[in-house]
């Protein structure tokens, strides 16, 4: 069953996401505010794969609920609604740990292509990975694919399934310069419908868990025009 909550406040939009994410097959449980979306989410034990969060709400706002439900679970997906307009928020959802955004208008098609990706990853990194290689150290690093953890120095940073997946692919190919497209292509799918940024924030978000001094990292690199390499 793929089970996904919707919070959005404006009825026909939530409407046409509603019947929309119905005709692909998906059980779908509605709130038409943040603190509703809270409440709905609890009341179900956290059993949702997916969920799809509109910024702007009454009760509570999208971003506090989202930092609220990733405090709750790691491996939950999280998509933010976002408009035009709201720029800095796209970034600050991302930060506080949405996999993705989509921003409205949007067609039901990106809608739809979005959500599978990231429930794709969801149901992906539930299942028990089925690689030879189960651990991989680099330095003061060890990064567990079996149990999807990364500790430093043996201890463990929270990563969501989003960092997890760019630290694998990162620490599969140590000291190589990967392109953002080489990122958004293995971590995000080759149909991804949205912008390279959302590599950019996601590494921004790494550093702050990994790095010492986030600011001048000494692990994640930035290769200018390019994209990222990992340093040992």
């Amino acid at each position: 069953m793929k089970r996904i909550l919707v919070a959005e406040d404006e009825a026909a939009i939530r409407e046409f996401i509603v019947i929309n994410l119905k005709r692909s097959g998906y059980t779908v449980t509605e709130a038409e505010n943040g603190l509703e979306a809270l409440n709905q989410y609890n009341a179900a034990n956290g059993d949702f794969d997916v969920v799809l969060l509109d910024i702007m709400m009454p009760e509570m706002d999208g971003i506090e609920v989202c930092k609220r439900l990733r405090e709750k679970s790691s491996g939950l997906g999280i998509i933010i609604l976002t408009a035009k307009t709201e720029e800095m928020d796209k970034v600050t959802g991302l930060l506080v740990g949405a996999d993705d955004y989509v921003t409205k208008p949007f067609s039901p098609a990106e809608l739809m292509a979005r959500v599978d990706a990231v429930h794709r990853r969801v149901v992906m990194n539930s299942a028990e990975p089925q690689k030879q290689k189960r651990v991989i150290e680099l330095g003061e690093f060890v990064l567990d694919i079996r149990s999807r953890t990364l500790t430093k120095n043996g201890q463990l940073i929270d990563l969501t399934q989003v960092e997890f997946q760019i630290m694998e692919y990162f620490f599969t190919n140590p000291g190589a310069a990967l392109s953002r497209t080489d990122i958004l292509k293995e971590v995000w799918g080759e149909s991804y419908y949205g912008e390279e940024k959302i590599v950019d924030v996601n590494i921004r978000r790494l550093r702050m868990k990994i790095e010492d001094s986030p600011s001048t990292p000494k692990h994640l690199a930035t290769v200018w025009g390019l994209g990222y390499k990992w340093i040992e």
